[in-house]
């Protein structure tokens, strides 16, 4: 019988190297039974995954390092063991507002929907709206939940704006809805998105967590591969039939680039991991080190996957 692996990640297109796994039957063949749950919220993700329900998570690298600093949204008895165990995305992630907002001047004094104010995605709106000459008390951020959540809000009039990923961005462009800054304007870097266990989990389950890695880079290079471009588009508009045909050659030509969307090969940017932790600094509270990131991974089973090349 196959061994169950339970997910966790938030809606997006970046799901997509699951969703292709699964369909192919990579993770049957590490044998794995594995089922992916989208989250609402950053909360609800930290504190399943924390409890156990959850496996894997595929969460912002900037959650690793706020709960293992204790700067978590919510507490965690017993602190927090997660580890960055495989890379995931660099993600595009862009600052929307309603489509009578032309300029930074008409965000004042207007609230924004966030997942949680104090999280790494919020960092990075908050970088961008500084660039468009906004300060921290210009505007009101009000934590809404995952993308789907702040997005349908700011459809329903109750916030100006919000920060969005793939598909949701060329959703909200498609609606007429304005994209003022996007994150690959600010930073040349941003380790977005990341795979991570539990250390306790990885001591007990190591075989199982290699296993996952292998099934995972088999889906995500099958996403990759030009030649399956026309499946992957139709694989992610059965699973997000919020998509519409019409804009999925957007959503899946940034999901495919390396700096807006999937990371080859599983990596991790260490660039990217000190542009999180260096926002973090600067808008969240204690003192960081960019220069100590090992603490924040454990990519043994990831590096054990690689050098044997059985993924390929």
């Amino acid at each position: 019988m196959p061994t169950p692996i339970k997910i966790i990640a938030f809606p997006g297109a970046p799901n997509l190297p699951v969703f292709a796994a699964l369909q192919e039957g990579y993770f049957l063949e590490q044998g794995l039974d594995v089922s992916i749950e989208t989250t609402p919220s950053s909360f609800y993700q930290i504190q399943q995954f924390h409890a156990g329900a959850f496996d894997i998570a595929f969460t912002a690298f900037d959650n690793i390092v706020a709960y293992q600093e204790g700067q978590g949204a919510v507490a965690l008895d017993g602190g927090s063991d997660f580890r960055v165990i495989m890379g995931a995305t660099q993600i595009e992630l862009s600052a929307i507002f309603h489509s009578s907002i032309h300029s930074s001047q008409e965000i004042r004094g207007k609230s924004l929907a966030l997942d949680a104010v104090g999280t790494g995605f919020a960092f990075v709106f908050y970088a961008m709206l500084e660039e468009l000459g906004l300060g921290r008390n210009d505007y009101l951020p009000v934590p809404v939940g995952a993308t789907p959540e702040r997005w349908q809000s700011v459809k329903d009039g109750q916030h100006i704006g919000t920060i969005t990923i793939e598909p949701f961005t060329s959703i909200a462009k498609a609606a007429g809805f304005q994209v003022l800054r996007q994150s690959s304007q600010t930073f040349s870097a941003y380790q977005g998105g990341i795979v991570a266990a539990r250390a306790s989990w990885l001591t007990r389950y190591a075989k199982h967590a290699q296993g996952f890695i292998r099934g995972y880079l088999k889906g995500l290079a099958w996403t990759l591969d030009p030649n399956n471009r026309s499946q992957a588009s139709e694989l992610l508009l059965t699973k997000m039939p919020d998509i519409k045909p019409g804009v999925i050659s957007a959503v899946m030509a940034s999901l495919l680039s390396a700096r807006s969307g999937l990371t080859p090969d599983g990596k991790v940017l260490l660039e990217g991991m000190k542009t999180v932790v260096e926002l973090r600094k600067k808008y969240g509270t204690g003192s960081l080190d960019s220069s100590q990131l090992d603490q924040y991974l454990d990519l043994s089973h990831y590096q054990q996957v690689i050098h044997e090349g059985l993924f390929l």
